[in-house]
């Protein structure tokens, strides 16, 4: 019995095994579909209500843009309104219709009498220009007279003369040949004239001038260089006195063993000095007459001022022998010089102009006749 006995805890479980029930199997599937629809649901809603809000607030941002446009627009309209209000205010205060065509007439009307008196005033300057570059042509050859009869500049008078054949030939009219022919024998005449160097003279003798001041009495002082008696005798002596007499005496007496030499008095200080200043008054002269061209006070000038070397300083120095020298130079030069006539020329051209105002005077009476005789026509 005790063999063949089974144990509770070894029978139990098949007991247990034997009662327990499968549970149906469609129960579970029922409960997974409806919780995956459930969630499905809500994903569906939680996605419904994000696009709700995304959509709420782009509404919200376009609203927003909108009424910013709104507003611009109405700041427009305003500033419309404004520029409307002015632009009226401006036009209320232009003129009327009737005064603008009265005001158009009026400009018409003055723009056709500016374009006459244009008209005018081109025909009249196209003839009075020539007649006003002749006058020019004249008046340089007046100049030109004028600078040789006073300065006898001839490099200028050449100038004006080349301007005025330059004017006269500039009219290319074949009644100015006698004219051009003078004006071209003038200009040969003053090219072959030679223009003194009157500045040249005027400094080399002003050089003179400045060299006046050095020169030297006729025969010097006699100064002891200790060749006198006076070393000679003793103190005491007879002698003595008469070698201090024969020093006293020696200042004034020179001997002088070239007795052939032309002798002359000796000139004192204060002498000395008027010779100079009178040299140097004379040698002024002859710098005003040579830049003035004053022939004959020129050549009394620099004789004086030879008269005054040679009288009082001897010939035989360097200094005083140099400028007499210069002095003989100078007097040779020339500072006038015979300058060509201008009348001929002067009048050759005032010929030609007298006759061109003639020849206008007459070219313009056939067009002054029928405007008078048209003029009485019309008048009743």
């Amino acid at each position: 019995m005790s063999e063949t006995a089974l144990p509770k805890d070894d029978v139990q479980p098949v007991i247990d095994a034997q009662v327990e029930t499968p549970p149906p199997a469609q129960a579970p599937r029922r409960g997974n579909g409806l919780a995956i629809v459930a969630l499905l649901l809500g994903a569906a809603g939680v996605a419904i209500g994000g696009w709700g809000v995304w959509q709420v607030r782009h509404l919200q941002t376009n609203t927003a843009q909108q009424s910013g446009q709104v507003q611009a627009l109405n700041d427009q309209a305003q500033s419309l309104k404004l520029n409307e209000q002015r632009l009226t205010e401006r036009l209320a205060q232009l003129p009327g219709a009737d005064e603008l065509a009265e005001r158009q007439r009026l400009v018409t009307q003055l723009q056709g009498d500016q374009q006459r008196l244009n008209q005018r005033l081109e025909t009249v300057l196209g003839a009075s220009r020539k007649d006003w570059r002749l006058a020019e042509a004249e008046h340089l050859l007046r100049l030109a007279s004028l600078r040789l009869s006073a300065l006898q500049d001839i490099s200028s008078a050449q100038a004006l003369v080349q301007g005025a054949d330059e004017i006269l030939r500039e009219q290319n009219d074949p009644g100015s040949f006698a004219a051009r022919e003078q004006v071209a024998k003038t200009l040969v005449a003053l090219r072959s004239t030679e223009q003194p160097d009157r500045t040249g003279l005027f400094l080399r003798i002003g050089a003179l001038r400045d060299q006046v001041i050095e020169l030297t009495e006729l025969a010097p002082e006699y100064k002891d260089r200790g060749e006198s008696l006076l070393g000679l005798t003793a103190d005491g002596d007879g002698a003595s006195r008469w070698a201090q007499w024969w020093d006293q005496v020696s200042r004034y007496i020179r001997i002088d063993f070239n007795a052939d030499k032309n002798v002359k008095p000796l000139l004192a200080g204060q002498s000395l000095s008027q010779v100079r200043l009178a040299l140097s008054l004379a040698l002024e002269q002859a710098q005003w007459a040579a830049l003035n061209g004053q022939a004959p006070v020129y050549t009394q000038a620099l004789t004086e001022a030879r008269d005054v070397l040679k009288g009082n300083f001897n010939p035989d120095n360097p200094q005083s022998k140099t400028m007499l020298e210069q002095v003989a130079e100078l007097s040779q030069q020339p500072v006038t010089v015979k300058t060509p006539d201008l009348t001929g020329t002067l009048s050759a051209v005032q010929a030609y102009l007298e006759r061109r105002n003639v020849n206008a005077e007459e070219s313009v009476k056939p067009f002054a006749k029928p405007a008078a005789s048209t003029a009485q026509e019309t008048t009743p």
